[in-house]
């Protein structure tokens, strides 16, 4: 699980070599989801205090976001992303 970003509780990651939409997954606690990164469609369940920060994130990052995509899909490093403060 290669870990982009930690906040609030929050683990952000990106599989290499994983499905098209692009997307990025995201952990609290027990609870998982998948977010597509230019739509911000969401699937998985999750609290919305939770995501509400999740998507905040997601539109401070988009550009890093798509750049990890495309890493990911080359199975090179991905870089971290600055966490939500």
């Amino acid at each position: 699980m290669p870990i982009i970003s930690r906040f609030f509780g929050i683990i952000i990651f990106i599989f290499w070599r994983d499905h098209n939409p692009p997307h990025f997954h995201a952990r609290y606690g027990d609870d998982e989801v998948i977010v597509e990164i230019e739509s911000g469609v969401v699937t998985g369940r999750m609290p919305n205090r939770a995501l509400a920060l999740i998507q905040e994130w997601r539109i401070l990052h988009i550009k890093e976001l798509m750049d990890n995509w495309a890493r990911a899909e080359k199975k090179e490093k991905l870089e971290r992303i600055q966490p939500l403060e």
